[in-house]
């Protein structure tokens, strides 16, 4: 059965910390390589300038100083040459986007997830810095902002506390950097690299192991990343735990040739609309115990189904989970909870009420 592939985008506001994160063995026991497409100045630079044109700008929130690209590998790639895998997939990213990178390749802790961090810049470097001259004094607040008059910032005795002056002829701004590239901050980008990723797996893959990648819309449940010292991990790890299963169930479905508009009735009828109304019933508050409870039963009932038809051929299937999908999972949900069938029509009934 073929895989699918993982692909998490994030952005950076400190990116010469993460840098420092994913690649330092003090931090990493399981770090296999390190490829940088420039010298680590090159980031402190970005970072720099990225914090001007933030401040300068007056926005409001975080800084981007760059972007990052978490990329779950298959098992079997861990006996490829580790550095010469990740120069592979670093130099593949920039070619294509021709931006630069750094990357690191790991193991998780307990050794079960071999990935890829790649950290990416939004801008390229200036093949010379673009100064800007004041063609008189300029005055800025302590803000940084430019003030238009002299009188904004002096009084009798001179510049106002925090405030500071550029004269005339000197250079009042610099830029080492090209803007930032459009492109990087589009929905479709994140689905573009999720494809790119997935090619570049594939092709150092056997067809009945090539990848694809997870269905944005699709049947599937995205199980979340769980970051280092994250207070509610295992309740993450739980709620993963139940995604796995649920996926896992969808996979079989799929391998005796259940049809993809099935299986996304099944999603809504046994997930999204049970969410949907738990979360209306608690004021719009997201409750993590419900939506657990909501994937345990929604799990059970999913596996009851395939079991109902476990020993029966394909045109069975194909009939229960198409024209008759409603009623099969009635009486499936009757099955896996225990609860009466004409109670759980009765129920279903006052719901849609």
């Amino acid at each position: 059965m073929k895989g699918v592939t993982f692909v998490e985008h994030t952005k950076l506001p400190n990116v010469n910390g993460r840098i420092q994160y994913i690649s330092s063995k003090a931090k990493q026991e399981n770090l296999y390589a390190v490829y940088e497409t420039v010298p680590r100045e090159y980031w402190r630079d970005l970072a720099k300038e990225n914090q001007t044109d933030f401040k300068r700008s007056g926005t409001v929130g975080s800084c981007i100083e760059a972007r990052e690209f978490i990329i779950a590998l298959p098992k079997e790639f861990f006996l490829f040459d580790h550095e010469e895998l990740l120069k592979y997939f670093t130099e593949s990213f920039k070619r294509k986007y021709g931006t630069e990178c750094i990357a690191a390749l790991h193991h998780n802790k307990a050794k079960t997830n071999f990935h890829i961090h790649l950290i990416f810049s939004e801008r390229q470097k200036l093949e010379e810095p673009l100064q800007k001259i004041a063609s008189r004094n300029m005055f800025f607040n302590p803000n940084g902002k430019r003030v238009r008059t002299k009188k904004e910032a002096t009084n009798e005795q001179g510049l106002l506390p925090g405030y500071t002056m550029i004269p005339k002829g000197k250079v009042y701004e610099e830029h080492k950097f090209e803007k930032k590239n459009p492109l990087f901050k589009e929905k479709s980008f994140t689905e573009e690299v999720k494809e790119f990723f997935t090619d570049l797996i594939n092709f150092q893959l056997p067809e009945q192991m090539k990848m694809k990648t997870f269905p944005k819309n699709g049947p599937y449940l995205p199980t979340k990343k769980i970051g280092k010292n994250n207070p509610h991990a295992e309740e993450i790890k739980e709620t993963n735990r139940l995604k796995d299963e649920w996926n896992k169930g969808i996979n079989q479905a799929r391998a005796r040739g259940v049809p993809e508009d099935s299986l996304m009735y099944v999603k809504r009828e046994l997930i999204t609309l049970p969410v949907q109304r738990s979360v209306k019933k608690s004021n719009r508050k997201k409750d993590p115990i419900s939506f657990r409870n909501i994937l345990a039963r929604g799990v059970k009932v999913l596996l009851t189904m395939l079991k109902e038809l476990k020993y029966e051929d394909r045109s069975t299937w194909a009939n229960a989970w198409g024209d008759a999908i409603g009623k099969f999972m009635e009486f499936c949900i009757a099955k896996a909870t225990g609860m009466d069938l004409n109670k759980l029509q009765q129920e279903k009934s006052r719901s849609a009420r």
